[in-house]
């Protein structure tokens, strides 16, 4: 089974247990405890990735690291990777527990890259539009891209909304070069 199906079942088993126990709250929160701990320590990530290290030693390296920052229905969560030989794939089943949490809520992450700063008023009014052509509530990640000339650029999932002055005169010179005006 490929590591991003195995990924996304996991996440979605413990959604539904969350869900069920009534401890999703608890459970993001602890994710992202662990996905940050993971992302600051490079010798637990790849302890948990290592081949060499069976599966009993990986959850005593997990209960002592996170027995005491996450609650007892994570860390039994946490076991049964550990026993299923999936502890190396912790960070990407966190990734896919948030993504269907964020769907499951209705949200959707956006990339929005601008040539310059935009300003509150502007984000926000850029934010409230995208909420509205997508019918779902707007993550964005706002980011400087000064190659754009100026206008911005809007990735939703994996349509890409270009409004930029440069694909502007990309679009113009291709339309004079083929003769068309």
């Amino acid at each position: 089974m490929s590591s991003v199906i195995a990924s996304r079942r996991y996440a979605s088993a413990l959604l539904s247990a969350a869900e069920e126990g009534q401890f999703l709250d608890e459970a993001a929160e602890a994710l992202n405890s662990i996905k940050e701990t993971l992302d600051h320590s490079r010798d637990l990530a790849h302890a948990l990735r290592s081949p060499l290290i069976n599966g009993d030693k990986k959850t005593h390296i997990l209960e002592a690291v996170f027995s005491e920052s996450v609650g007892d229905k994570v860390m039994i969560f946490l076991k049964l990777l550990a026993h299923k030989k999936r502890a190396g794939q912790i960070p990407e089943i966190v990734n896919e527990f948030h993504k269907l949490l964020d769907e499951r809520n209705g949200v959707i992450n956006v990339d929005v890259k601008s040539a310059v700063k935009l300003s509150d008023e502007q984000a926000k009014d850029l934010v409230n539009k995208l909420a509205s052509y997508t019918g779902k509530k707007v993550r964005a990640k706002m980011s400087l891209q000064e190659n754009l000339l100026g206008g911005v650029t809007v990735k939703i999932g994996d349509t890409i909304v270009d409004g930029s002055v440069s694909h502007q005169l990309l679009m113009m010179k291709k339309s004079l070069l083929a003769g068309k005006l």
